[in-house]
């Protein structure tokens, strides 16, 4: 049988791109495509303005498939997680407790990109890979799956045959859907504001996560913008105050944004548009079919809590990518993709539960659940096998 590639991927944003990569320079002949061609500029119209945190493990996957040389001069590292409980009667911190990486490493939690900025390095990474091809403008609309291939329908009417299709294509995923894979969704009501500020108090590294009602207010280190120091922030509330807030004067705005954060950086900033993005935890069913994995937001999509979301997308990657490579003569066969749905499916099922439980008590208004919030912080931090426990986990150690 003649294929046009080894593997196919349907999605090029962050998780898709870092796939090609990752399987390009393992040797696989790779096609990526998708409808959208990525925003690579900050200041150009559909920017994604959040950031991403690649934690430690993510690193390892990164430097194999080549993109940490290129990522590496514009990471921002997260030394320090702090959780800020401010669930009193004025937006003041009540519990603020700090959780070191120095404790369990000798490395940073992580380090924070802007996810545009990632979608540049990535695309410069692809062009040195010559058995890679990515097509965007193009994206997916059929599948055909036989014992032995699959047969994938694209926007510009062409169709691919691949022995192995990725579906990085999101939460509303084509080829999940065409796959027949069921998902369960969850929604809280909530929208996430996505924005970057600058401030006059450096963050040290510092990652900080400030409770109160609604969801997490939460700032992660940038590096320096036009000499001040920098922070991307994620504003998880309701759904109708955020997508007030996103229209709202800049000048009030900024106030607003200010006490929110308990003004722990002194005034905020705003250094960037600011963009609404609607808050849900929801899981397949099953992360493959026939010739079909799922990974990232195909995959499961959770709360942006703890940073969790494209890390979880990177160990679905580093899992897939080394049952490939253990079984190049039957890429994408059963036996190959019943093993990633087995290796894969306890870990996202425990994670996504863990972080529903914790956006909930995010969300906390009535003063009973949110001095419970505060009480189990303190008692958690004080216990420290937990602590480091938790530590281990939130980097997706075994």
């Amino acid at each position: 049988m003649d294929f046009d590639c080894g593997i196919l991927i349907s999605g090029g944003g962050i998780a898709g791109l870092t796939a090609a990569a990752a399987f390009g320079t393992a040797g696989f002949d790779v096609i990526c495509v998708d409808p959208t061609p990525p925003v690579t500029r900050s200041d150009a119209s559909g920017a994604d303005m959040r950031s991403t945190a690649m934690l430690q493990p993510a690193r390892a996957v990164l430097e194999a498939a080549g993109i940490w040389a290129h990522l590496a001069p514009h990471a921002a590292p997260l030394q320090v997680m702090r959780i800020v409980d401010a669930g009193g009667p004025e937006p003041e911190p009540k519990v603020t407790r700090e959780f070191d990486a120095s404790e369990i490493s000798d490395q940073p939690f992580g380090w924070n990109f802007p996810n545009w900025l990632l979608r540049r390095e990535l695309l410069a990474r692809l062009a040195e890979l010559p058995n890679v091809d990515f097509r965007p403008g193009t994206g997916t609309t059929t599948l055909f799956t036989r014992t032995a291939s699959a047969r994938v329908g694209l926007t510009d009417t062409s169709k691919i045959t691949a022995k192995l299709v990725i579906a990085a294509d999101g939460r509303d995923s084509p080829m999940r859907q065409a796959a027949g894979i069921e998902v369960r969704t969850r929604r809280y009501g909530q929208k996430a504001l996505a924005f970057a500020v600058t401030h006059p108090i450096p963050h040290d590294n510092v990652s900080t996560e400030i409770h109160r009602s609604g969801g997490p207010f939460t700032l992660v280190p940038l590096p320096d913008l036009d000499g001040m120091p920098s922070s991307a922030v994620v504003w998880m509330d309701n759904g109708p105050a955020t997508i007030a807030r996103a229209t709202s004067d800049v000048a009030k705005f900024e106030a607003d944004m200010s006490q929110r954060s308990c003004h722990l950086f002194g005034p905020l900033t705003l250094a960037s548009s600011r963009a609404v993005w609607p808050i849900i935890s929801q899981h397949a069913k099953r992360l493959s079919g026939e010739r079909i994995a799922l990974i990232a937001e195909a995959a499961h999509v959770v709360p942006p809590i703890g940073a969790q979301g494209l890390n979880m997308s990177l160990n679905d990657l580093a899992t897939l990518l080394e049952l490939a490579q253990n079984r190049r003569d039957t890429l994408g066969d059963a036996t190959m993709l019943d093993a990633y749905h087995k290796a894969r499916f306890a870990d996202i099922q425990l994670r996504v539960r863990g972080i529903d439980l914790l956006n909930r008590a995010s969300q906390a208004s009535n003063p009973l659940a949110r001095d419970a919030r505060a009480a189990g912080l303190n008692a958690l931090y004080a216990m420290a096998p937990v602590r480091k426990m938790l530590m281990q986990m939130g980097l997706g150690m075994r």
